[in-house]
Order: C-alpha cells, then structure tokens, then sequence
C-alpha cells in the first residue's frame, strides 16, 4: 500500500541518536553508525522524531510500504514497561490518531495490562489544548482557538513603545554570514512562531540582540546548520539565545543551534526560552 512513511537521509545523518527516544515505535535503530528505519510496519509516519534531527536528516515521504502495526508495535513497547507505554499512547493522541489508540487501549486491555490514567474510550481529556484531539494532525500544525474576546480587546499598553529590531534582514535564509551586525553581538535565534506568540517578545526577548528567524519544521535544516556554523565560526558573537516554541518539532531549533556551536569549535554562552502556544514563557534557562 501507498502511505507515509518517515525517510533517513543517508549522507545528513551524524548518527546522534537524538531521533530514538522520540520514536516510541521503535521504528529506528543505530547500525553502523547511521539511523536506519528497521522495519515498516514500524513506522506510523507521523514523524514525531523530525524534529528532534539537528541535520534535517528526516522527513516524511508517501510510498509503497508494508501497513503499521499497532498491535506488533505495542507488544514490544509493553516489554519496556508501564512508562514508555503511555508515552506511546500520548505520542498516538497528540497526533489525533484515534483509531490506532483504540486499538492500542483493546490490545492492553486483552493482555491485562493497566490502562494508564486519563486514557479512555473517549480520548477526550481535559487539559492542555496540545493534548486535546481537536482536529489531529501533528501537535505543530492543529487548530486551536483560546482567549475569546479577550484576544481582540483593548489593553492599557504603554502607547508608542518602540521596536527593538536593530537590523535587517532578519530571516536566516537572508542573512548573509558576514553581516557586520553579527560582530560584537549577542544573538537571539528565534523560531518564527515566537514573536506572534510571546507579546513581550520585542522587550524580553530581542532588546539588545541580532536577530535571526527561521522555521526548524518547515525549513532547510541543513542549510541553517551550515549557515549558523560560519556565523559562529567567524563572527565574534557574544551569546545565543534560542527562542522556540512548545510544540514538539520546534526544539529542532536548539538541537541546530546547539550542533552549530560545537562545529564552530567555540565555547559560546546558550540560552534557551521556550514559549506555549498561548503565550506563556514554559521554561527559560
């Protein structure tokens, strides 16, 4: 049959290994020194484990391919225990796959497994907008709508508060590698959701620093790291900051900021603020 299918890019792969744990499936392994898709009917095609690929090495392709198999995918993760078994189930409902989680709730069931809490026939938990399945699709790319009116309302805001943009361009695929604006400066990487998400954005996050914008899902993630290589290579650049947002595929950009400072071969300071989807800072190191 014909369907989607995640597809390992030989020659980008480093062998890191940062796409396993992402794919609770199973479905990839290090063999010689590359990841490698081990089996078909492993692979949901969901494509949970791109994001988390600092060479851009993964994506998802339609092709002829043996049908997965929740039930032969689940009897090897019941092995691994009670917590890699809700994670399967939270990877199955984030991407609003309902069927193979009703599948996967009846295979535990007939082997007398215990169905972890908030997991039900219903698949309708309270909670994060990230964990409701909506609309399905990838966490990434659902539709969501919050806040109401209030998102439309008045607020008191200083009037006339100025931009702290001090440069141009700012998109990655743009921004030549010898921008003199990069010397001397303390950098902020931002994944181009941020500043829609985060209304403090321009005093929080980009007063002060060069910035740099791009899409880590929807980008060429090779040719960033490859850019962002040379930046840092030959630019005295004072710091980086990574802002990004929560959804899973977004950390991709701090898994290439992180790979671009190791080939620079400099010990440059990293800072990371991950913002949620409704606006509220999630973690700031």
């Amino acid at each position: 049959m014909k369907r989607q299918i995640i597809r390992i890019d030989e020659e980008r792969c480093t062998g890191c290994a940062l796409c396993i744990p992402n794919c609770p499936e199973g479905a990839i392994r290090i063999i010689d020194g590359k990841a490698r898709l081990v089996g078909d009917l492993l692979c949901d095609g969901l494509g949970a484990c791109i994001g988390h690929c600092p060479e851009g090495a993964i994506t998802v392709e339609t092709r002829e391919a043996e049908p997965y198999d929740e039930r032969t995918v689940l009897a090897g993760i019941m092995r691994q225990g009670p917590a890699v078994v809700r994670a399967h189930l939270e990877h199955l409902r984030s991407h609003g796959q309902r069927e193979y989680l009703r599948e996967a709730l009846a295979h535990l069931l007939e082997n007398g497994v215990e169905i972890p809490a908030g997991f039900t026939d219903s698949q309708r938990p309270a909670g994060h907008p990230l964990r409701a399945a909506q609309s399905g699709g990838c966490p990434g790319s659902r539709t969501m709508s919050f806040n109401g009116a209030a998102a439309c309302a008045d607020s008191p805001a200083p009037a006339g508060r100025p931009a702290r943009l001090g440069q141009w361009p700012v998109q990655l695929e743009l921004v030549p590698p010898s921008a003199p604006f990069l010397d001397g400066a303390h950098v902020l990487v931002a994944a181009d959701c941020v500043p829609f998400a985060y209304a403090d954005f321009h005093e929080r996050l980009l007063r002060g620093k060069a910035c740099l914008v791009g899409c880590p899902k929807l980008d060429d993630a090779g040719r960033y790291l490859e850019k962002l290589s040379t930046m840092f290579e030959n630019k005295d650049v004072r710091s980086v900051t990574v802002a990004y947002m929560e959804v899973p595929c977004c950390f991709g950009m701090v898994k290439l900021v992180e790979s671009a400072i190791e080939r620079s071969g400099k010990r440059i300071p990293l800072e990371t603020r991950m913002i949620g989807v409704k606006g509220d800072t999630l973690g700031w190191s």
